[in-house]
């Protein structure tokens, strides 16, 4: 059974960094995207940063030049480099893994827990 675990979450003053990290257990035939995304109290769920097999990256526009996606293909792990943190950054982050289990098989999204980044003003 695929399963994606998250964490690094923590409180944080405005202007500082945290690092998330987002592990893949299970047997895998790829993994194809894995993507960081968050949910604010009363929002919806929306995309941070994903990055591909291929090392392609996507950032929302809040972030671009904030937070930084990047992986350990021999961990099966990615994480999110967060620095110069806003308030507004405040949300539980989500992590997610698109995965194919075997060769034949199709392409599947796995959700870690979410683990909470708060930045204090």
């Amino acid at each position: 059974q695929v399963q994606v675990v998250a964490s690094g979450g923590g409180l944080v003053q405005a202007g500082g960094s945290l690092r998330l990290s987002c592990l893949v257990t299970g047997s895998t035939f790829s993994i194809d995207v894995m993507g960081w995304y968050r949910q604010a109290l009363g929002k919806q769920r929306e995309l941070v940063a994903t990055i591909t097999s291929g090392g392609s990256t996507n950032y929302e526009d809040s972030v671009k030049g904030r937070f930084t996606i990047s992986k350990d293909n021999a961990k099966n792990t990615v994480y999110l480099q967060m620095d110069n943190l806003k308030p507004e950054d405040t949300a539980v982050y989500y992590c997610k893994a698109d995965v194919r289990r075997y060769s034949w098989s199709g392409r599947y999204s796995y959700w870690g827990q979410g683990t909470q980044v708060t930045v204090s003003s």
